[in-house]
């Protein structure tokens, strides 16, 4: 491929408390997950994120999640239909109020935690989600992992789908990423990180836990922003791939604006 995009969830802080660097890294990023309120993130804070990517020119995306603040979004839940659909549209309605008071647009939805894992096979959460989108904003782009429940059901709703690869995460064999539980999940080395996202965007490809290569096909590359060293890492996946000729663009542009 000849262009990528990165993304990283952001707006993630709570009243006193900080978490990442969301200033340096919507210098790094061309697409800001940004937290609804649900798993994370405060009016103030979000604002405050969401006004910085439309200054960096940064599209922005629903973070949506499961209703657990005390968990950060990564418990898994049970809940009905009804409340699925409740709650993503009132996140993804929260966002949009914020964006437009503050001139600017959310163009796609990514889920967080354990909503995401869930409807990777969950295909009637999976539905769900994609019903919310589709009432509130059939225009919205939805963000996941390549063969997952969640994508399958927004093609078959006309959504646009687009698919993700995990910069810092390890894989199984089956193309899924390694439970946090797990020893290895999450990898550390920044050059090693960013060359296997040079692998990933040059071949398509990448080396999973056991060693095996797996074929991945990826639009985007989440780099986290909430772990040590986030945006270091994050740049130096940026040079990478910039050194080897990929050009770094949103996937899903602002109002008004193409992707090259």
């Amino acid at each position: 491929m000849s262009t990528i995009d990165l993304n990283s969830d952001l707006g993630e802080g709570f009243g006193r408390w900080t978490l990442g660097d969301d200033a340096e890294m919507l210098g790094i990023v061309t697409s800001a997950n940004i937290a609804c309120g649900f798993h994370a993130g405060d009016p103030q804070g979000i604002r405050e994120t969401v006004l910085g990517a439309r200054e960096a020119g940064v599209a922005i995306g629903a973070h949506v999640g499961y209703r657990d603040l005390a968990g950060f979004g990564r418990r898994n839940m049970d809940v009905s239909s009804a409340e699925l659909v409740a709650d993503v549209i009132y996140q993804i309605g929260a966002l949009q109020g914020i964006a437009r008071a503050a001139g600017t647009i959310v163009t796609y939805v990514k889920p967080h935690g354990a909503l995401y894992n869930t409807i990777v096979h969950d295909a009637r959460q999976a539905q769900d989600v994609v019903t919310a989108i589709r009432e509130i904003d059939p225009a919205l782009a939805v963000l996941g992992l390549p063969g997952s429940e969640v994508l399958r059901a927004a093609d078959a709703a006309g959504l646009r789908s687009v698919t993700e690869a995990f910069a810092d995460r390890a894989y199984t064999p089956a193309g899924t990423l390694v439970s946090r539980r797990e020893a290895g999940s999450v990898l550390h080395d920044a050059e090693q990180v960013a060359a296997r996202m040079v692998q990933l965007a040059t071949e398509g490809t990448l080396t999973a836990i056991d060693g095996s290569t797996i074929r991945v096909s990826a639009e985007s590359i989440c780099v986290h922003g909430d772990s040590p060293g986030a945006t270091e890492m994050a740049a130096h996946v940026r040079r990478a791939l910039t050194a080897a000729s990929i050009g770094i663009t949103a996937f899903a542009p602002r109002a008004g604006e193409t992707r090259a």
